[in-house]
């Protein structure tokens, strides 16, 4: 029964993520088009279309860091592994020992448990370098939603963005 719950927890969040952000998803078409690529004659010209364009395409942008946070993971197994390690472990103590046991004649308590996860996966993530992974995400992020939103010329419904309907 449980797991029925959770499933319903999720769907419910799968179709409100689908009716708020997936809604402003722009189609690949219109987010790759070269044809409107262009170099900006100056820097208030660049911030005009950077501004217009991460408010048009910030689903896209989205999707973007999160392809480029699933890449970082690949790529760096030790960060998966040592992530894998702290949450699976976490998760396992919460589900399977809920209370103190006795192993060998010594009482084991599940906070005994947690330090030990952390002695072992605290050194272990820091191997696997998060800081450096992070920031390389937010300037490759950066990065490539910058140059995109900078020298793709705003279409034709950004003249009329800042008119009301009546």
């Amino acid at each position: 029964m449980e797991v029925i719950g959770h499933l319903n927890n999720v769907t419910e969040y799968a179709k409100s993520l689908k009716d708020t952000r997936l809604s402003s998803l722009r189609h690949p078409g219109e987010f790759f088009d070269y044809q409107r690529v262009s170099r900006p004659r100056d820097t208030q010209e660049y911030l005009k279309r950077a501004s217009y364009n991460v408010r048009y395409f910030s689903a896209n942008y989205a999707i973007v860091v999160a392809l480029l946070a699933v890449y970082s993971l690949i790529s760096n197994p030790l960060l998966l592994v040592a992530l894998g390690f702290l949450i699976g472990g976490f998760l396992a103590i919460n589900r399977f020992v809920p209370e103190p046991i006795e192993f060998n004649g010594k009482v084991i308590t599940p906070q005994n448990l947690y330090i030990g996860l952390f002695v072992i996966g605290i050194p272990l993530l820091w191997f696997a370098a998060p800081i450096s992974t992070f920031f390389w995400l937010v300037g490759s992020s950066g990065c490539i939603i910058g140059a995109h939103a900078g020298l793709l010329e705003p279409g034709v419904e950004s003249e009329y963005a800042g008119l009301e309907t009546v």
